[in-house]
């Protein structure tokens, strides 16, 4: 009964990768300034910057809520299905002693049994199947919304044009080093936090 754990594991291990992806793939915005009119640059420095997505993941509030919900319904899921998996082996165990010693009273009642537990199986297979299925959907749809977020976020956190291009990082898959000055994470995450108002339970 791993699978939801293994499938859910993937498809967060994926997430930061899909929010490396989508920032590479960020247009900027019609009102946004062309390069000619950009807001000046302090002399020395290039502008660009860079945004640690694994801290944005790990500290932006919408995030953490996200993950906690996606968390929260795995275990739930894998408690519903250990328990009904637990159920069904001991009326399979039940079952096997009772063909042993011939507690059936025909061939057919002990098919007709045999039948039912099969069909149970069939059932939990395909209940862990709709359930690691609407986890992944869900993940996929928070996914899409965090990188809707980031990606309003940044158009408007970028409209003086300050910066010509904004890095994603991930560890240090992508900027082996740069100077503290180049790092936006700290700024961008308070502003999201700022922003951002959780929903009512």
């Amino acid at each position: 009964m791993n699978k939801i754990q293994i499938t859910i594991d993937a498809i967060l291990a994926t997430a930061v990768v899909a929010l490396f992806v989508i920032f590479f793939t960020v247009k900027p915005s019609c009102g946004q300034q062309g390069a000619e009119e950009a807001a000046p640059v302090a002399e020395g420095n290039m502008p660009v910057a860079y945004l640690n997505l694994d801290s944005v993941l790990t500290y932006y509030t919408f995030a953490i809520e996200a993950s906690d919900r996606l968390m929260t319904k795995q275990e739930d899921a894998r408690l519903k299905l250990n328990s009904k998996a637990r159920t069904l082996q001991s009326e399979m165990a039940d079952f096997q002693n009772k063909l042993q010693n011939g507690a059936f009273m025909s061939r057919e009642r002990a098919e007709q049994k045999q039948q039912q537990l099969i069909q149970k199986q069939q059932d939990l297979e395909a209940l862990e199947a709709k359930l690691t299925n609407e986890i992944m959907l869900e993940n996929q749809q928070l996914n899409m919304q965090l990188a809707d977020t980031l990606n309003s976020f940044l158009r408007e956190f970028n409209a003086d044009g300050r910066y010509h291009m904004i890095f994603a990082n991930t560890g240090k898959d992508n900027i082996l080093q740069a100077a503290d000055s180049y790092d936006i994470t700290a700024e961008v995450i308070e502003a999201l936090n700022a922003r951002y108002t959780p929903k009512k339970k």
